[in-house]
């Protein structure tokens, strides 16, 4: 599998236990039911590797995960700090006008005057919120990512309507 046909759902923490549990922390980009994934891709050597899960639990953003062949707590030692990833087909489809962080990496910004602002670079997750970021006349513009802002998501036309206070590209 290729990293841009995955997307991040978390990372290994560390060994739990003795015998090759690992704890994980989740993004939350993870499925609700983690208990529900039979296969999980590790990143190892900037290569993702499919790993086969023998049990899984979760609590809030903590996860306990067994795999398969992972037996000992040296195993497991050598597999913590490994991001866990997923692949994108697997995800449940978002909803109009909603999106996933990375499908809209190179989407065109424009206001709702259709004034062309820039492509998204980066979407950074400040907190609780999330902000595209563009470059917009040599500088970087971080725009959040939440109702007053954003007015239309085109997918098919990768294109993000936005309407923005008086201002705000002067910050």
């Amino acid at each position: 599998m290729k990293k841009d046909e995955s997307f991040k759902i978390g990372f290994i923490l560390k060994p739990h236990g003795l015998k090759g549990e690992v704890s994980v922390s989740l993004d939350d980009t993870a499925p609700e039911d983690i208990s529900e994934i039979k296969t999980l891709f590790l990143e190892i050597n900037q290569a993702l590797v499919p790993y086969f899960i023998e049990r899984a639990s979760a609590s809030g953003a903590k996860a306990f995960i067994k795999f398969e062949d992972v037996d000992t707590a040296d195993e497991a030692q050598q597999i913590s700090k490994c991001s866990l990833f997923l692949p994108k087909a697997s995800r449940p489809k978002s909803t109009r006008g909603e999106f996933y962080s990375d499908e809209v990496i190179d989407f065109q910004v424009v206001t709702v005057e259709d004034v062309v602002l820039g492509k998204i670079h980066e979407i950074v997750d400040a907190g609780p919120n999330k902000l595209l970021v563009l470059d917009h006349q040599g500088k970087e513009v971080m725009i959040p990512v939440n109702a007053p802002f954003i007015k239309s998501v085109n997918k098919s036309k990768k294109r993000i309507t936005v309407e923005l206070p008086e201002g705000f590209l002067d910050i």
